[in-house]
């Protein structure tokens, strides 16, 4: 077999294999606490795994995850929830001492291209607020959303008459 087609046969092989990407990282300001949202491209539908972490002082420290055990300082102030394509750590009382190299990792079951990391640096004075669109999505339940709305389709309706 010809060199150049077995490599493009192998990395053909590789990128079909290839379950997840992180596509993107962005963090912003919820009140006093801090979002950071980890978008990906699935094309698979095993579990996924992942794992927030922080390096400060060269150090990491892991926020919250289901690959290893999450710090104690942190235990009590991080949770994160899922959406599809978009994992969501929320830090509770975000202050300056938080403010460090955050990092999303992702791994799918048997996916066994490896890990998928991005980083993100945060730092407190250069956060921006988070976009009300996706605060309703995340705090508030479609139902209530549906009802506040009911007005407004009611005096559309009315206005059509």
């Amino acid at each position: 077999m010809n060199p150049t087609v077995g490599i493009a046969v192998i990395l053909t092989v590789l990128q079909a294999a290839h379950c997840q990407m992180v596509k993107d990282l962005s963090a912003c300001l919820l009140g006093q606490n801090l979002r950071v949202d980890c978008r990906y491209e699935n094309k698979t539908d095993n579990p996924l795994t992942y794992e927030f972490s922080i390096t400060k002082d060269n150090r990491k420290h892991v926020i919250h995850s289901t690959i290893s055990v999450s710090e104690n300082i942190y235990r009590s102030r991080a949770n994160v929830t899922m959406h599809k394509n978009l994992v969501c750590l929320h830090l509770q009382s975000f202050t300056t001492s938080d403010e460090g190299i955050y990092m999303c990792e992702l791994r799918a079951t048997n996916d066994y291209t490896g890990n998928q990391i991005k980083n993100i640096t945060v730092i407190k004075d250069k956060l921006e607020k988070c976009a009300g669109f996706s605060l309703l999505i995340q705090n508030t339940s479609w139902l209530l959303l549906l009802l506040l709305s009911l007005p407004l389709l009611q005096a559309v309706d009315f206005v059509s008459l």
